[in-house]
């Protein structure tokens, strides 16, 4: 395989760098040629420019005589020639007498200017000077067609030559590829195959891969990891399964005697009994708010790794999700406000609406009452960015490391009575980084602002 490598690598590794050498050559060769186009058409639109300004202090100091007009004269006169002089320099052989015969007409509007001859014959020079300038621009523009024909003859000369070396190249590394390929592409097919099940959790089937020894060897490990995996599994559901059975069940027999007891079925209650009663059902309804809320965010991870990846527009999606919180932004007299692109994203919607659905109930349960919260989307570097921005007390300094935390709720109340276990941006953070994604919490000076960026797959 490596003997197979390293040939592959000197056939293609010569043509290249012959190629490259080339292609060096003819950049470089373009990007004078281009620099020196760009120099002399922006000489000769300022000479243009310049010339516009020569006729007019021109034009000016004989209608009113005044010095201030003259000196004007000059210095755009001088400036104009340092252009000419400029565009001598760059040895473009078909402007040549058109800059000399710019030299003497300026030279002769000069000397009319100070021997004071008629209007009627500095006139004449202006017009001449502007003809120039029309015929600097054809004989530019000529100049540069002819310089691009001269780059595209070599350019097509070397483009022949280095086709039969690459073709010849590319014609052994193929052989040499189909001779190794065979020997690679059915095991590393089988390892890929194997390792999309197991990222869907399917563990039933046994990983089998042939080929060297080494992708052999590395099949054993992954058919072990899928072992592993379907027994952690098993562990997990079994746990789920426990935790399901053997705390909800005697957790709603409990209820209901407390139930019975509040009631006062087994007879009346002291005063202090009541109060004890209370604290009693306070308590196991809270337990039992923990033990579905521990059960919510197992089924979220475990969800998690099944992507469904589909095109979705990110302007209906928060608009989807804005209006299922409807009756709940009203109840706080909320405006909801979703900014988006009108673009197409590929994106597991399902997931995604669930993760801006805890996102907005947080921010509307945080908001004052009147208030604003705000969906945006936005797209940029094979990103796909989702913010969710609220004028409520924001996040305290010390709960913003732990905040996604399972089970973790912020210091700072809410301003109307909500109930919470503070799983909700846990299953956020779960979901996001299962899209290969990351959701964060931006600094804010009154509100809360969190953000999700997930991978573009189009890109």
């Amino acid at each position: 395989m490596l003997l197979g490598f390293a040939l592959i690598v000197l056939l293609l590794g010569g043509a290249a760098v012959q190629s490259w050498l080339v292609v060096e050559q003819l950049v470089e060769q373009s990007r004078r040629g281009s620099e020196k186009a760009i120099q002399l058409t922006a000489a000769i639109q300022e000479l243009d420019e310049r010339t516009v300004d020569i006729e007019r202090s021109a034009r000016q100091y004989l209608v009113l005589d005044n010095p201030v007009f003259r000196q004007r004269f000059d210095e755009h006169l001088d400036q104009s020639l340092a252009v000419v002089d400029r565009l001598d320099g760059m040895a473009a052989e078909p402007l040549l007498p058109l800059l000399g015969g710019w030299r003497m007409v300026a030279e002769a509007l000069r000397s009319g200017l100070e021997q004071n001859i008629p209007q009627a014959e500095i006139i004449p020079l202006l017009g001449r000077m502007a003809e120039l300038n029309d015929l600097l621009k054809q004989a530019g523009q000529r100049w540069i067609e002819a310089q691009n024909r001269k780059s595209l003859d070599d350019l097509e000369a070397n483009r022949l030559r280095l086709g039969g070396r690459i073709g010849l190249a590319l014609l052994g590394a193929l052989l040499v590829a189909l001779a190794i390929g065979w020997w690679l592409v059915r095991p590393v097919r089988h390892l890929e195959q194997a390792i999309i099940r197991l990222g869907a959790s399917r563990f039933d089937e046994a990983v089998k891969v042939g080929g060297p020894a080494d992708l052999r060897q590395l099949g054993k490990r992954l058919d072990w990891l899928r072992q592993r995996l379907a027994e952690l599994e098993s562990d997990r559901e079994r746990a789920l399964r426990h935790v399901s059975h053997e705390l909800k069940t005697p957790l709603t027999a409990l209820k209901e005697g407390i139930s019975l007891l509040r009631e006062e079925v087994p007879g009346p209650l002291a005063s202090g009994q009541r109060e004890v009663v209370e604290i009693l059902q306070h308590n196991v309804r809270g337990l039992q708010e923990q033990i579905e809320s521990l059960l919510t965010l197992n089924a979220a991870a475990f969800e998690a790794r099944r992507l469904q990846i589909a095109p979705v527009r990110p302007r209906k999606l928060l608009a989807s999700v804005a209006q299922r919180r409807e009756l709940h932004s009203q109840s706080r007299q909320l405006n909801i406000v979703v900014e988006a692109p009108d673009e197409q994203a590929m994106l597991d919607a399902e997931k995604m609406t669930v993760v801006l659905d805890n996102l907005l109930s947080n921010a509307i349960d945080f908001s004052p009452e009147g208030g604003e919260v705000r969906l945006v989307a936005s797209h940029a570097d094979g990103l796909w960015r989702f913010e969710c921005i609220d004028q409520g007390p924001g996040i305290a300094d010390e709960d913003r490391q732990r905040i996604f935390d399972p089970f973790v709720q912020g210091q700072r109340e809410a301003p109307a009575p909500r109930q919470g276990s503070g799983v909700g941006l846990s299953i956020v953070r779960e979901l996001v980084r299962a899209m290969g994604g990351a959701v964060y919490l931006l600094p804010r000076a009154a509100g809360a602002h969190f953000c999700v960026e997930i991978p573009d797959e189009q890109q």
